[in-house]
């Protein structure tokens, strides 16, 4: 070209950017039919794809609930393990703290009995957290009652044993006959019974039980874990030693 002659509007420059190559349309809906073809014809022929992507489904949705319970329980530790007013058997400064929800009618709890005996004979530095939870039927809160106002006259645990070794179906008259059993003043423990602090005691273990989604008896936690149901020993034994090993 010669100098100072014009420059064509149309002339392309030699560093010009290529022109942007548009980005590509979604799938058209002969490419999605195909797709959907491809991947119904894999799964036709490798069904236990579905039941392995099931399976994991499973998996993950049950450890996220176990987390879940896991913090709930580390959130109500507390009221679990250190309210006042909760009868204590054991070790009362016991580093390993069990709770223990149960029912004076419930035949699985009283089949533990033995059981709770032998650790607490065993494992000193245990303490179990009674969380008297009459769920069954009416004379099991008669009995819950009478199991808490006992400890007025100092006979919770004797209270608690008789009823737990109780064979046969309890009534009202039955509790009272296993209260003069273990020595307590009848008239004082009916009276007793119907303070408002028996009446709490059971509120608020029904609320626990609640927000851990606790339905049936018994039930038990031990450190971060729930167990719902009976345990056996060894079980429960196994419990313990992680629960100390984490100490």
């Amino acid at each position: 070209m010669l100098a100072g002659a014009p420059v064509r509007a149309d002339t392309p420059k030699a560093d010009a950017a290529p022109a942007a190559t548009p980005a590509p349309a979604g799938f058209d809906a002969t490419q999605k039919q195909a797709i959907e073809q491809i991947v119904r014809d894999y799964l036709l022929a490798n069904p236990e794809v579905l039941r392995d992507a099931l399976i994991e489904l499973g998996s993950r949705e049950k450890a996220a609930a176990e987390d879940q319970r896991k913090q709930r329980i580390a959130d109500l530790r507390a009221e679990l393990e250190r309210e006042p007013d909760d009868p204590v058997l054991g070790n009362p400064d016991g580093a390993i703290t069990i709770v223990e929800f149960f029912d004076y009618q419930c035949g699985y709890c009283k089949a533990m009995k033995p059981v709770m005996q032998n650790i607490l004979a065993s494992e000193k530095d245990v303490r179990v957290v009674m969380k008297e939870f009459p769920i069954l039927s009416a004379v099991s809160v008669t009995a819950a009652r009478a199991a808490l106002a006992a400890r007025e006259q100092g006979k919770y645990q004797a209270m608690h044993d008789r009823l737990m070794g109780y064979r046969g179906r309890l009534s009202d008259e039955a509790v009272f006959a296993i209260a003069g059993e273990a020595g307590l003043d009848i008239e004082r423990l009916k009276a007793d019974m119907q303070a408002p602090a028996v009446a709490a005691v059971l509120e608020r273990n029904q609320q626990l039980a609640e927000r851990l989604e606790i339905s049936g008896t018994p039930s038990f936690i031990v450190g971060e874990t729930l167990v719902p149901g009976a345990v056996n020993e060894e079980g429960l034994r196994k419990l313990i030693a992680e629960t100390r090993a984490k100490l």
